[in-house]
C-alpha cells in the first residue's frame, strides 16, 4: 500500500512539474456542413513543453455511445502526446457514425502528430467504456481505417478499457439484433469477430469482476484467450482489484504507460 501511494505521489509530481500546453476543439474533419457534425468532431490536444517525436495516446471517451464527453484520461501527461477525442452519439447519428468518427480522429493523429512533437510511428489507441469498444473496433476491424489509406498495421499499440468486444448492447439495439442484452452476439459489429495474430499490441485492462459490468471482464478474458490461441506475439490483460466498471477508467492510467513503455522500450 506504501509503495502504491508513494508511486502516485511520484507520478503527481512528475505532472505539476511538467509544462504542457493544451489546444482545444481542434476539427478532425476538413470543410463540414453539418452542424452536429461540425460542433462534435473535434479534439483536444496536450503537449509536454520541448516535445518532439513523442508517443501520441489517443483516447476515447465512455457513455454508452449516446452520451458523454471528452476528457483527458487520469494518467502522467509529461512524455506523452495525448489527444482526447469527441465524436457522434446515437441516435443524434446512425450507426456506424460513431466508428467512422474514430477512424477520422485516428487518420487526423498520423497526419497530425509531429507538429505537436509526436511521432506518427509510435501512435496508440485507449479508451474506456464505449471509448474501449470504439478503440478495439479501429484497432482490430480494417474496414473503418481504409478508407484513409491506413490498417491497424499502422498503430503502435491498442489499449481498452473495460470495453465492451462482443456486439456492444446498445449497436444490438441499434440494428434490431434480438435478444436481451446480455445475451452475447459475435457480430461484424464485435472486435471478437476480428480476434487474429497479426494485430497490433493489445493490452487489455477491466476493473474486478465482483463490482465490474455483468460479464465484461469474462468477455475480455475470452479475447485474450483467444489472441493468444491464435499465437499473437504481445497481448496483456489486468484486472485492477476493487475497481468497477466506472472507477477502472481513471485507475488504468498506471497501465497504459507502462505498456507504452514497454512496447517503446522493444522498438529501440
Amino acid at each position: 500500500m506504501k509503495k502504491t501511494i508513494a508511486f502516485l505521489l511520484s507520478v503527481a509530481a512528475l505532472s505539476a512539474a511538467a509544462e504542457i500546453t493544451i489546444v482545444r476543439d481542434v476539427p478532425y474533419y476538413a470543410d463540414l456542413t453539418n452542424v452536429y457534425q461540425s460542433a462534435q468532431c473535434t479534439l483536444d490536444i496536450s503537449t509536454p513543453s520541448a516535445a518532439t517525436n513523442l508517443p501520441v495516446l489517443l483516447f476515447f471517451h465512455g457513455g454508452g455511445l449516446t452520451g458523454g464527453k471528452k476528457h483527458f484520461p487520469e494518467m502522467n501527461r509529461s512524455n506523452l502526446v495525448v489527444i482526447t477525442v469527441e465524436y457522434r452519439l446515437y441516435p443524434k447519428a446512425p450507426f456506424p457514425c460513431f466508428i467512422e468518427d474514430a477512424a477520422a480522429a485516428v487518420a487526423w493523429t498520423f497526419r497530425h502528430a509531429a507538429a505537436y512533437g509526436g511521432d506518427p510511428r509510435k501512435i496508440y489507441v485507449s479508451g474506456h467504456s464505449a471509448g474501449g469498444y470504439l478503440t478495439a473496433m479501429v484497432g482490430m476491424d480494417p474496414r473503418w481505417l481504409k478508407p484513409h489509406n491506413l490498417s491497424p498495421h499502422n498503430l503502435a499499440g491498442i489499449i481498452p478499457v473495460s470495453a465492451q468486444v462482443t456486439t456492444h448492447f446498445n449497436v444490438k439495439k441499434m440494428l434490431s439484433y434480438p435478444g436481451e442484452q446480455y445475451r452475447p452476439l459475435i457480430t461484424p459489429e464485435a472486435p471478437l469477430y476480428y480476434c487474429s495474430s497479426n494485430l497490433p499490441p493489445i493490452c487489455i485492462v477491466v476493473g474486478d469482476r465482483t463490482i465490474e459490468w455483468p460479464a465484461r471482464v469474462e468477455e475480455n478474458e475470452l479475447m485474450a484467450a483467444s489472441l493468444r490461441a491464435l499465437k499473437h506475439p504481445c497481448v496483456e490483460f489486468h484486472e485492477i482489484p476493487g475497481k468497477n466498471h466506472g472507477t477502472v477508467g481513471p485507475a488504468a492510467g498506471p497501465f497504459v504507460e507502462a505498456f507504452i513503455r514497454k512496447i517503446e522500450a522493444k522498438a529501440k
